[in-house]
């Protein structure tokens, strides 16, 4: 039953629009080319916020400035039994997809999907937004420039999603603290 839910969801709601529009009279291959319209007009607007996001992310990994934030934010995070290898995941993820993906698949990589700092890494990838670029393109799309308390927020709430895949991890699947660390 589930599976064929799953192949013929999509049919189905393509065929209930076109008997609805149908039956309401609508014109609905020409609301299809206004929404359309929308839809390119709509990307042509975002197109700038996107190409300073992406700028911005090329220039601060290519000038080592993340290396220095992680290298400087190591202690602090350590000390909380935070993996210091997840530090670059969690700085870039809020600011850059693409970015962020790249770091995660160099995570997996080097320690391995089934390790502690693989676990985290890919809670971490799951439970966290690209928050700059979801910003850009959502608030770009309508027209807002002030963002108030939106980035504050979604900060907040990415910290919250990185701490907790680490404490989850630690919980959930047995990952022990480093040797000597108290904390958890």
């Amino acid at each position: 039953m589930m599976n064929f839910i799953s192949e013929f969801s999509v049919p189905l709601i393509v065929s209930a629009i076109l008997l609805f529009g149908f039956v309401c009279r609508c014109e609905v291959f020409d609301l299809f080319l206004d929404g359309a319209k929308d839809g390119i007009k709509t990307a042509f607007d975002i197109i700038p916020a996107l190409v300073a996001l992406m700028t911005a992310v090329g220039v601060f990994s290519a000038s080592g400035a993340l290396d220095l934030l992680t290298t400087t934010l190591s202690p602090i995070t350590e000390r909380f039994a935070f993996p210091s290898e997840l530090i670059p995941l969690a700085l870039l993820r809020p600011i850059s997809g693409s970015g962020s993906l790249a770091i995660f698949q160099d995570i997996l990589a080097r320690f391995g999907p089934d390790s502690f700092i693989g676990r985290c890494a890919s809670v971490m990838e799951g439970s966290t937004e690209t928050t700059f670029y979801t910003i850009a393109v959502y608030y770009g799309a309508i027209g807002i420039k002030k963002t108030r308390h939106t980035v504050f927020a979604s900060l907040a709430a990415d910290l919250t999603g990185f701490v907790m895949s680490v404490l989850c991890v630690r919980v959930l699947m047995g990952g022990l603290p480093p040797a000597g660390l108290k904390h958890f």
